[in-house]
């Protein structure tokens, strides 16, 4: 008989293959189970107390285990540094009425089960609402001589509402060959979902008190919530050619729109962008955290904005937009450069000689040996396609 084990840790669903176990004499051990906790990452304390998890026969030498979760780098990091001692472990049969008993059957039993399928329930050290990891086993026809390597493609990883974002972006963000970043808000909007997550990430933001935060965190805050409430505006009317044809009223583009309420005040775009962010901080590094959906713009970064090195990642995203031809690129001895810096031209040095003296400062050796001298800029253009995938 081959049992193929499901473990479940909330959202998180892990399939393992074990093999030569009798479905008359399930017995638990308890040093199966340290080892696999082991090598899923998760450190548990008091190894005497800890859960008895795979059936014996099923040991260290015969279990072959192969993460290949989606974003499997992310998932230790979901368990806390001291994860809870094992109170208890129940058998329950399997059944649709199975689950709501999860978390509220106590004490421990070593019985064979009434069926081909069951679920043995780990609770937390004192009891608990909630299972902490649920085993479910089922009887497979054939058996191999061998444990077969798991596959656990598409598995999703258990998330927090803070961590949706950049789940998010991992997937739905791509990087172009031309340095363009492009978001593809039509998978988005076919993922019911992470449509949903999002919305959890922006509610989790606007319950939050960015007027308490450090600077650093806060003007993070403010770009994470921008490019996310973008993100989201455009995907709910996605297929669009332009943000623009988005309108406020009569006015193009969402920028307009009440959107979400932060501390007590309804906030639009403009009001994040150009009534917090740009008057609260006063750096020009405002326009390179945020992303208008749009070619034109400096790229959506593939990655939540953190204060963590706050200061040379906002480099890097000027850097990275400069030096693309959607920054400043010269052709035939003509420069031209972003609308943006036409547009804000108060937060470059309100002048020309001030855009320039700030392109000279993150332009590459090639761009600034062109705009040494430079004292004019000949032209200012704008992209407002949507930076969605072609």
């Amino acid at each position: 008989m081959q049992y193929k084990v499901l473990l479940t840790l909330s959202a998180i669903t892990i399939s393992l293959v074990a093999t030569s176990v009798s479905a008359q004499a399930i017995t638990w051990s308890a040093h199966n189970g340290a080892s696999l906790f082991q090598s899923l990452g998760i450190v548990m304390p008091n190894q005497e107390a800890r859960s008895q998890i795979l059936p014996s026969g099923v040991g260290d030498s015969t279990l072959n285990l192969s993460l290949t979760l989606q974003a499997s780098t992310r998932f230790p990091s979901h368990f806390p540094a001291s994860f809870p001692t094992v109170r208890n472990l129940s058998v329950l049969p399997l059944s649709t009425d199975s689950v709501p008993a999860l978390g509220r059957v106590a004490g421990y039993s070593s019985a064979p089960p009434s069926s081909a399928a069951f679920v043995p329930q780990i609770a937390l050290q004192g009891g608990g609402a909630e299972p902490i990891l649920v085993a479910q086993v089922q009887g497979v026809e054939t058996m191999p001589e061998t444990i077969n390597k798991t596959e656990i493609a598409d598995a999703p990883t258990m998330m927090t509402a803070p961590e949706y974002w950049g789940d998010i972006l991992t997937r739905y963000l791509h990087d172009g060959a031309d340095g363009l970043t492009r978001f593809d808000y039509a998978a988005l909007k076919a993922s019911a979902g992470d449509t949903e997550n999002l919305g959890k990430y922006i509610d989790h933001l606007a319950s939050q008190k960015p007027s308490a935060m450090p600077p650093n965190d806060a003007i993070a805050y403010w770009a994470n919530l921008y490019n996310a409430l973008t993100v989201q505006v455009v995907a709910e009317n996605y297929p669009v050619k332009s943000i623009r044809k988005i309108k406020s009223g009569y006015r193009a583009g969402p920028w307009k729109r009440d959107l979400v309420m932060v501390e007590g005040r309804e906030l639009s775009l403009d009001n994040i962008e150009h009534d917090i962010m740009r008057p609260t901080y006063q750096t020009p590094m405002v326009h390179y955290m945020v992303n208008c959906a749009s070619i034109g713009c400096p790229n959506l970064k593939i990655t939540p904005w953190t204060s963590e090195n706050l200061a040379a990642t906002q480099e890097i995203a000027a850097r990275a937009y400069i030096n693309s031809p959607r920054g400043a690129k010269f052709s035939n001895g003509r420069l031209q450069v972003s609308s943006i810096y036409k547009w804000f031209k108060a937060d470059f040095g309100g002048n020309t000689a001030g855009v320039l003296a700030h392109l000279r400062q993150y332009a590459d050796a090639d761009l600034l040996a062109q705009l040494e001298g430079r004292k004019k800029i000949d032209k200012y253009a704008y992209d407002w396609d949507v930076n969605a995938p072609k």
